[in-house]
């Protein structure tokens, strides 16, 4: 009786054993089929990438406005090209020969020509002094305009012009500080006064004296013109003001929201695309908005002239442009190939397979790495981070990076990690 009582509390005692380790074991499996729920942290990392993203073309458009307020070098490395445009030239001409035509008067010009000097005014307009005598000057008078606008004295008056009268950008977009462009109304202008007095001093050298009575011209050339002119002027006085700031705070963002996602490395090449697509779409509005502004243009303005004014004005904007989506695309690429992900490994083997390669050659031609290739593999991820962060303090300090930058100190730092690579690597017997 006592055997078999033992016996049976002991089979009692390990079917409770049982039970309780398959309760145990399904409590593990549901709370792996459940995983835990981050809704809220999920929730806020998303809404931190997204207003990253969405100021991210802000940011480029701020980097942009303060850079043209602030660097004068920078804004007549922007202007001083139009000078020598084709458009801008007839533009100018035209708007030049326009003011001096309204100013000459025609009827007294046989009567203030003196008889000796008739022969050389006729033959400088190239034709009789009667009949077709305004289409006959005005013709002389554009014709001298336009070689005054594609003189070498046009293109220095023109530089100087921007850089002394209008240092800034900020004298255009306000409407403040006085100088050569003023923003009034619907348009963006600058005064070409200098350059309708030496065409006055051109047509007196060459016989019309009459243009020596013409007064001083103060006319204006317009460089934009848009019924949203004074919208647009709010718009950039205050990314103007955002400056430098807004870059740093949508980049604070998208880092807030990738530190706090359950899956950083998702969340970062997630981001970094987002970032990519949503300045990408402001170069694609930029080429947008330009064709929509041509379209719009008075028939009084040229163009040609302002398609290169545009241009000339959004090239910096489109450069910062590339080199946002570059950097992002480098960023994501890079996260991406540092992933567990299938594909993943198979890029970091075939890199390690072919760098194994070239050591293999090099052991079989005798070379050695001596020293150095032990202490290389000893501090490897020191040195790793230390080329990274090299590349990255060369792009800060990069006065204006463009895309093409970005991508060549990816291609120099990707080679600095294949020769750490290539020197950790042990040598073959």
């Amino acid at each position: 009786m006592t055997e078999d009582s033992a016996d049976a509390g002991g089979e009692e005692g390990r079917s409770d054993d049982v039970r309780e380790l398959r309760a145990r074991v399904a409590a593990l499996e549901s709370a792996r089929a459940r995983p835990p729920r981050h809704h809220v942290r999920s929730l806020l990392a998303v809404i931190l990438i997204l207003v990253g993203c969405l100021l991210a073309p802000l940011a480029v458009v701020a980097s942009w406005a303060a850079d043209q307020v602030g660097d004068t070098d920078r804004y007549v490395s922007t202007v001083a090209p139009l000078a020598s445009d084709p458009d801008v030239q007839d533009a100018v001409a035209n708007r030049a020969t326009d003011a001096l035509m309204s100013h000459l008067d025609l009827p007294a010009l046989l009567a203030d020509v003196a008889p000796a000097d008739r022969p050389r005014l006729q033959q400088a307009l190239g034709g009789a002094l009667g009949g077709a005598l305004e289409g006959a000057v005005r013709s002389f008078v554009h014709d001298t305009a336009r070689k005054v606008a594609a003189s070498e004295a046009f293109r220095t008056v023109w530089t100087d012009a921007n850089r002394q009268i209008h240092s800034s950008l900020d004298k255009a977009l306000t409407g403040s500080g006085g100088g050569a462009v003023q923003l009034g109304g619907d348009s963006v202008t600058l005064d070409i006064g200098p350059l309708v007095e030496q065409v006055k001093q051109r047509l007196v050298d060459a016989g019309l004296t009459a243009a020596k009575h013409i007064p001083a011209v103060h006319t204006d050339f317009t460089l934009l013109r848009s019924d949203q002119v004074g919208k647009v002027k709010t718009y950039v006085r205050l990314l103007q003001l955002a400056g430098n700031w807004l870059p740093v705070l949508a980049v604070l963002l998208v880092a807030a929201g990738v530190l706090l996602a359950v899956r950083r490395r998702r969340a970062l090449v997630t981001g970094c695309l987002a970032v990519a697509v949503t300045t990408g779409l402001l170069g694609v509005g930029l080429d947008v908005f330009r064709v929509f502004y041509l379209d719009r243009l008075p028939a009084s303005v040229s163009p040609g002239a302002a398609a290169a004014v545009y241009d000339a004005l959004t090239r910096f904007l489109r450069t910062g442009v590339r080199v946002v989506v570059a950097l992002a695309l480098v960023v994501a690429l890079a996260a991406w190939v540092s992933g567990p992900g299938r594909y993943a490994g198979l890029v970091r083997g075939v890199w390690t397979s072919g760098i194994g390669a070239a050591r293999g050659t090099a052991d079989h031609a005798g070379l050695r790495t001596g020293p150095v290739g032990p202490f290389v593999r000893r501090y490897r991820t020191w040195i790793t981070w230390i080329l990274v962060a090299a590349a990255v303090l060369a792009y800060l300090l990069w006065s204006y990076p463009t895309g093409w930058v970005v991508v060549g100190l990816a291609l120099c730092l990707l080679f600095a990690l294949a020769v750490v690579e290539f020197l950790a690597t042990p040598s073959r017997p």
